[in-house]
């Protein structure tokens, strides 16, 4: 049965890089960048993080795309910035699937050293430090937090794939 990777955490942390390491791993798979989902917006366009954004059509669209893949055989990895909230919703849309899930977090040094490597266009600079504090804000369960401070890409994607701490619990455990 396929399976569904839910990779999140802030800014520059190595959600992109982790998850096509993921895909890669399979032999049927499909990557959902939700920055890519979220960017076909064209006119009207309204930042994710500003009032007004069209965050409701992005989850619309995110869930199904992930159902589709998922109902056709593929393993799915879905990368994005993930509040509790969202994540209930992914929990109960695929309850009849294997979920594994991320929280990819870094120290503040690293994370803006990352920002610093990316195209210029695409960083976000202090806003990571912003995300970053949001996300231990919102007390995820220890199991799924890994640290990537000092480990590589691969060995991030490989502690995924295996340990079976990231397969998504039912709520309450």
């Amino acid at each position: 049965m396929a399976k569904l990777y839910v990779i999140t955490g802030p800014a520059g942390v190595g959600k992109s890089t982790v998850s096509r390491l993921i895909a890669g791993s399979s032999s049927r798979s499909a990557l959902i960048e939700g920055d890519d989902l979220y960017d076909q917006i064209i006119g009207g366009y309204v930042a994710p993080w500003e009032e007004g954004n069209f965050l409701d059509t992005f989850w619309k669209l995110s869930l199904s795309s992930i159902r589709i893949y998922l109902e056709d055989g593929f393993d799915v990895v879905f990368n994005y910035i993930i509040s509790p909230e969202q994540l209930g919703m992914i929990r109960k849309e695929f309850s009849d699937y294997e979920i594994r899930f991320a929280v990819l977090l870094v120290d503040e040094e690293t994370i803006l050293a990352r920002d610093r490597r990316r195209p210029a266009e695409y960083q976000m600079k202090e806003r990571c430090i912003v995300l970053l504090n949001e996300f231990k804000d919102h007390n995820y369960p220890a199991d799924y937090i890994l640290d990537t401070s000092h480990i590589t890409a691969g060995e991030t994607a490989a502690s995924v794939l295996k340990e079976d701490r990231f397969i998504l619990r039912s709520a309450g455990h």
